[in-house]
């Protein structure tokens, strides 16, 4: 164990790379880990430098947990790794588009360009980020009602939606879309905003606690005008946190301070969440952000591209829109991923170096089984597994067993007689008939299409 301790930051970054090249594909490695490095080891927290904020992204997305285990396998006092971007190449020379390239990278000096810069700072006094603006949110259908509600908060904050409680899986824009709100919260008045993880509120709660200093972390939080919390559903289970934040809340709300949350989920489904926090949260306005449909993808790309620099052509647009479906960090990514071997290679990007790079790098749609299903919708409705497949006609059963063979023909496009024969051994037009039935109920009961919502993101 003692072994493990003595390694320096060099020689630690060294064995890490060496472990992780055994594991990766050769252009994937060269892609991602060249000029990557240790900058730093602060009390449990190594600090990696990245060239820039395209391999920081794809880093954080693909390989954390990876480098997290191989540390941790070589070093026992390192509980938590973070990504900083250190020096970021400044291009001076301008490529031509070639005849044969769908995509190129316009390397054209940053200053001239006149596009965002990948990365800027944080600011320490409000943990937001400037590169989070309206300006560089797309707005579609898919998320038109959380923008609009947006807009009226920063025009009538403490006044209209207050608490503004936007939910969405990951990958949706929640993060961007409150950062937003902060950002011209602080940059058209003089009051206060500040944004955090509800993780963050927790350790700081718990720390204040050690530290007998929790009158300090009440003032500390009620002077803010704005406060933006992401990600509230990880206060699961933590009572005193909880009623912390269920105090805080009271104190802001009645002083007219305006409140926002995000979380993965509606605020009615959060499980060991308490109920006078969740009455809270419905208080205000709740709006969801869904996948993006394919209009709204393609946009994205644009805007991000055009962000970024880089020029794709349709069929390039077309091909990763239409690969890449409920994620827009995982379109940001395939991005990034086409920006970053585009400026290794040298030169433009064909069609088939584009699929195989969305295919080397671009997580597929996991595979989801029956049984995958059941239990998730089981766990979802709160009733014993076994229920599903039994011949009970109990309501608080039927339903849930209807979800699931709705899902399985709908989402996954199992056949009738499948989906029957392992669901008890019925009939493949029970099956039809549950299918039409959910889906004809999902035309006029909002809260069916919420529960879907809400099961679809847990699978």
């Amino acid at each position: 164990m003692a072994e493990k301790t003595i390694l320096d930051k060099n020689k630690l970054w060294e064995q890490v790379l060496v472990e992780i090249e055994l594991s990766t594909s050769k252009a994937n490695f060269n892609t991602w880990f060249a000029d990557t490095t240790i900058l730093r080891r602060e009390e449990g927290t190594i600090f990696i430098g990245v060239p820039n904020e395209f391999v920081r992204t794809w880093l954080i997305e693909k390989y954390d947990k990876t480098i997290k285990q191989v540390i941790r396998e070589l070093t026992d006092d390192v509980h938590r790794v973070q990504y900083e971007v250190g020096s970021i190449k400044k291009q001076k020379n301008t490529e031509s588009v070639s005849n044969k390239g769908v995509v190129t990278l316009n390397k054209n000096n940053d200053d001239e360009a006149g596009k965002l810069p990948l990365t800027e700072s944080v600011d320490k006094n409000n943990n937001l980020n400037p590169r989070y603006s309206f300006n560089s949110f797309v707005v579609g259908s898919f998320n038109e009602l959380a923008h609009a509600a947006s807009q009226a908060v920063v025009k009538q904050p403490g006044a209209a939606y207050n608490p503004l409680f936007i939910y969405g899986k990951t990958g949706f824009g929640k993060t961007h879309l409150i950062q937003a709100i902060g950002n011209h919260f602080t940059q058209n008045s003089n009051k206060k905003a500040y944004y955090l993880t509800s993780e963050k509120f927790a350790v700081d709660y718990i720390n204040s606690v050690k530290n007998n200093k929790v009158n300090q972390f009440k003032e500390k939080y009620r002077q803010y005008d704005l406060l933006i919390m992401d990600d509230i559903q990880f206060l699961s289970k933590k009572e005193k946190t909880q009623e912390e934040l269920f105090h805080l809340f009271n104190t802001l709300y009645d002083n007219d301070k305006q409140i926002i949350f995000s979380s993965d989920m509606h605020p009615n489904y959060l499980k060991d969440m308490e109920d006078r926090l969740k009455s809270r949260f419905n208080a205000g306005m709740i709006v969801d952000i869904s996948p993006p449909e394919h209009e709204s993808r393609i946009a994205i790309l644009k805007k991000k591209a055009n962000e970024r620099d880089i020029t794709l052509s349709d069929d390039a647009l077309e091909y990763i829109a239409n690969s890449i479906k409920r994620n827009i960090r995982e379109l940001e990514g395939a991005l990034n991923a086409i920006a970053i071997q585009s400026e290794v290679s040298g030169g433009d990007l064909t069609l088939p170096d584009i699929k195989r790079l969305i295919k080397d790098n671009v997580s597929s749609q996991k595979v989801v089984n029956i049984e995958d299903v059941i239990q998730t919708v089981s766990n979802f409705y709160n009733i014993e597994e076994d229920k599903i497949y039994s011949k009970t006609r109990k309501r608080n059963i039927v339903k849930p067993r209807q979800v699931v063979m709705f899902i399985l023909r709908e989402d996954y496009s199992f056949a009738y007689p499948a989906i029957g024969e392992k669901i008890g051994g019925r009939d493949h037009t029970t099956v039809i008939h549950s299918y039409k039935k959910i889906k004809d109920e999902l035309k006029t009961d909002g809260e069916l299409v919420r529960e879907l919502n809400q099961i679809r993101s847990l699978l």
